[in-house]
Protein backbone atom coordinates (compact mmCIF):
# COMPACT_ATOMS: atom_id res chain seq x y z
CA UNK A 1 0.00 0.00 0.00
CA UNK A 2 1.32 3.34 -0.83
CA UNK A 3 2.08 5.82 1.86
CA UNK A 4 -0.22 8.37 0.68
CA UNK A 5 -3.34 5.79 0.58
CA UNK A 6 -2.40 4.51 3.84
CA UNK A 7 -2.45 8.24 5.35
CA UNK A 8 -5.81 8.79 3.71
CA UNK A 9 -7.37 5.39 4.86
CA UNK A 10 -6.34 6.08 8.40
CA UNK A 11 -7.78 9.26 8.44
CA UNK A 12 -10.98 8.17 6.76
CA UNK A 13 -11.17 5.65 9.63
CA UNK A 14 -10.26 7.83 12.24
CA UNK A 15 -13.08 10.12 11.42
CA UNK A 16 -15.44 7.06 10.62
CA UNK A 17 -14.75 5.56 14.34
CA UNK A 18 -15.15 9.17 15.66
CA UNK A 19 -18.62 9.42 14.21
CA UNK A 20 -19.71 6.16 15.36
CA UNK A 21 -18.58 6.24 18.82
CA UNK A 22 -20.53 9.87 18.69
CA UNK A 23 -23.75 8.34 17.65
CA UNK A 24 -23.54 5.58 19.85
CA UNK A 25 -23.35 8.01 22.94
CA UNK A 26 -25.33 10.22 21.78
CA UNK A 27 -28.34 7.56 21.18
CA UNK A 28 -27.67 6.09 24.50
CA UNK A 29 -26.56 2.91 23.08
CA UNK A 30 -29.80 2.38 21.14
CA UNK A 31 -27.12 2.68 17.66
CA UNK A 32 -24.08 1.38 17.36
CA UNK A 33 -23.48 -1.63 19.56
CA UNK A 34 -24.14 -4.13 16.46
CA UNK A 35 -22.54 -3.51 13.12
CA UNK A 36 -22.37 -6.48 11.83
CA UNK A 37 -20.37 -7.44 15.03
CA UNK A 38 -21.20 -6.92 18.66
CA UNK A 39 -19.54 -3.68 19.21
CA UNK A 40 -18.78 -1.75 22.69
CA UNK A 41 -17.54 1.85 23.35
CA UNK A 42 -14.31 1.91 25.08
CA UNK A 43 -13.81 5.26 27.03
CA UNK A 44 -10.01 5.47 28.04
CA UNK A 45 -7.54 8.71 29.38
CA UNK A 46 -4.89 10.09 27.11
CA UNK A 47 -2.11 9.69 29.04
CA UNK A 48 -0.39 12.64 27.86
CA UNK A 49 -3.66 15.14 27.14
CA UNK A 50 -5.69 13.74 30.26
CA UNK A 51 -8.79 14.15 27.77
CA UNK A 52 -11.14 11.11 27.54
CA UNK A 53 -11.20 9.88 24.22
CA UNK A 54 -13.94 6.61 23.18
CA UNK A 55 -13.12 4.05 20.55
CA UNK A 56 -16.04 1.51 19.22
CA UNK A 57 -14.56 -2.24 19.78
CA UNK A 58 -15.92 -5.67 18.38
CA UNK A 59 -15.92 -7.51 21.40
CA UNK A 60 -16.87 -10.63 23.05
CA UNK A 61 -18.06 -11.92 26.32
CA UNK A 62 -16.20 -13.90 28.85
CA UNK A 63 -18.03 -14.91 32.03
CA UNK A 64 -18.67 -11.66 33.65
CA UNK A 65 -15.93 -9.78 31.13
CA UNK A 66 -15.60 -8.07 27.97
CA UNK A 67 -12.91 -9.06 25.49
CA UNK A 68 -11.14 -6.74 23.20
CA UNK A 69 -8.17 -7.14 20.86
CA UNK A 70 -6.15 -4.39 19.67
CA UNK A 71 -5.47 -5.71 16.22
CA UNK A 72 -6.19 -1.42 14.17
CA UNK A 73 -6.49 -2.94 11.30
CA UNK A 74 -3.23 -4.94 11.24
CA UNK A 75 -1.44 -1.96 12.22
CA UNK A 76 2.24 -2.22 12.83
CA UNK A 77 1.81 -0.59 16.72
CA UNK A 78 -0.53 -1.25 19.40
CA UNK A 79 -3.21 1.50 19.12
CA UNK A 80 -3.38 4.35 21.30
CA UNK A 81 -6.56 3.15 23.55
CA UNK A 82 -4.08 -0.20 24.51
CA UNK A 83 -1.32 2.71 25.02
CA UNK A 84 -3.37 4.89 27.44
CA UNK A 85 -4.73 1.82 29.21
CA UNK A 86 -0.85 0.67 29.98
CA UNK A 87 -0.58 4.13 31.50
CA UNK A 88 -3.90 3.87 33.70
CA UNK A 89 -5.35 0.60 33.14
CA UNK A 90 -9.19 1.93 34.11
CA UNK A 91 -11.53 3.26 31.90
CA UNK A 92 -15.38 2.86 30.64
CA UNK A 93 -17.55 1.20 28.29
CA UNK A 94 -20.63 1.06 26.84
CA UNK A 95 -22.63 -2.15 25.87
CA UNK A 96 -25.61 -0.79 24.37
CA UNK A 97 -27.40 0.66 26.77
CA UNK A 98 -25.62 -0.45 29.74
CA UNK A 99 -22.55 1.85 30.73
CA UNK A 100 -19.70 0.37 33.13
CA UNK A 101 -16.74 1.27 35.01
CA UNK A 102 -14.06 -1.41 34.26
CA UNK A 103 -10.09 -2.47 34.99
CA UNK A 104 -8.19 -4.09 31.64
CA UNK A 105 -5.37 -6.44 32.08
CA UNK A 106 -3.66 -8.10 29.25
CA UNK A 107 -4.49 -11.77 28.81
CA UNK A 108 -1.52 -13.80 28.90
CA UNK A 109 -0.25 -17.72 28.47
CA UNK A 110 -3.04 -20.52 28.19
CA UNK A 111 -5.35 -17.18 29.05
CA UNK A 112 -4.41 -15.69 25.90
CA UNK A 113 -4.58 -18.60 23.83
CA UNK A 114 -7.91 -19.46 25.12
CA UNK A 115 -9.66 -16.19 24.74
CA UNK A 116 -7.49 -15.73 20.73
CA UNK A 117 -9.61 -18.89 19.98
CA UNK A 118 -12.94 -17.68 21.04
CA UNK A 119 -12.36 -14.25 19.54
CA UNK A 120 -11.67 -15.88 16.13
CA UNK A 121 -14.66 -17.19 15.61
CA UNK A 122 -16.42 -13.60 17.32
CA UNK A 123 -14.46 -12.05 14.04
CA UNK A 124 -12.03 -14.15 11.85
CA UNK A 125 -10.35 -10.98 10.53
CA UNK A 126 -8.11 -10.97 13.76
CA UNK A 127 -6.47 -14.14 12.28
CA UNK A 128 -5.81 -12.71 9.53
CA UNK A 129 -4.61 -9.56 11.20
CA UNK A 130 -2.23 -10.96 13.18
CA UNK A 131 -0.82 -12.76 9.96
CA UNK A 132 -0.16 -9.35 8.30
CA UNK A 133 1.62 -7.71 11.62
CA UNK A 134 5.18 -8.69 13.42
CA UNK A 135 3.43 -7.82 16.75
CA UNK A 136 0.95 -10.05 18.97
CA UNK A 137 -2.07 -8.20 18.94
CA UNK A 138 -2.79 -7.58 22.48
CA UNK A 139 -5.32 -9.41 23.85
CA UNK A 140 -7.31 -7.28 26.39
CA UNK A 141 -9.48 -8.16 28.91
CA UNK A 142 -12.21 -5.34 30.55
CA UNK A 143 -13.44 -7.02 34.24
CA UNK A 144 -16.20 -4.48 35.58
CA UNK A 145 -15.10 -2.93 38.46
CA UNK A 146 -18.14 -2.94 41.20
CA UNK A 147 -16.07 -0.15 43.30
CA UNK A 148 -13.37 1.63 41.17
CA UNK A 149 -11.77 2.50 44.22
CA UNK A 150 -11.13 -0.71 44.78
CA UNK A 151 -8.40 -0.83 41.47
CA UNK A 152 -7.48 2.44 42.36
CA UNK A 153 -5.95 1.78 45.81
CA UNK A 154 -8.05 4.69 46.67
CA UNK A 155 -8.97 4.13 50.03
CA UNK A 156 -11.74 7.09 50.36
Amino acid sequence: MAPSYRHLRARALKAMFKAHAAIYERSGGLIGGWLGLPTLLLSVTGRKSGKTYSTPLVYFEDGDSYVVVGSDGAAKRDPQWWKNLQADPMGAIRVGRKKLEVRATLATGAERERLWEIGTTVNPMWSKYQTRTERQLPVVVLTPAPDPRMFRGDSK
